[in-house]
């Protein structure tokens, strides 16, 4: 069997990992620990991110014609990626709290909801915060005049039965 014959079933694999996905993040994990290295896809996979580690050459094939073409001059040295189908800032949000204790771990770029970020743009994206915590804040807020309005009624209707009571 033929090398090529070999390779085009992990491009395949690669290709259908990241059709469809909200993005793609690109590390260098030279460095890591077994220990860190497990603690880091424990984390992605709690988050619902598919972290595998492909040779440069079958990503590069791989991410042809696609929107993630752009990481290809990212693919030097050992690389790793991280693919969320769901939620766009999950995996640059949980490499960038890794790699704050984890130094080897280096964040290299990705892409986002079809643009593509350097590693500064995927530091910012990580600032973000997931979906369920902005869906709560923004319920919080709804909630917050309906909450005070109801208080200020109660005080009013509390005020008025004291009133009464004296007037009695």
């Amino acid at each position: 069997m033929a090398k090529v014959e070999l390779k085009a079933p992990i491009v395949e694999e690669i290709s259908k990992s990241v059709e469809g996905a909200q993005s793609v993040v690109v590390v260098d994990y030279r460095g890591l620990t077994v220990s860190e290295d497990t603690a880091l896809r424990k984390a992605l996979r709690a988050e619902g991110v598919t972290y595998k580690v492909y040779k440069n050459t079958m990503m590069s094939r791989a991410f042809e014609g696609t929107e993630f073409e752009a990481l290809k001059p990212l693919l030097e040295g050992p690389n790793a990626i991280a693919i969320s189908k769901d939620d766009a800032t999950a995996p640059a949000r949980v490499l960038a709290k890794f790699a704050k204790d984890a130094k080897a771990l280096e964040l290299k770029g990705g892409v986002v909801e079809g643009k593509f970020m350097d590693e500064a743009g995927i530091n910012e994206i990580a600032a973000i915060p997931s979906r369920e915590v902005l869906l709560g804040r923004l319920l919080g807020s709804f909630q917050a005049p309906i909450t005070n309005f109801a208080r200020v009624i109660k005080q009013i209707a509390e005020k008025n039965g004291e009133t009464e009571t004296a007037a009695e």
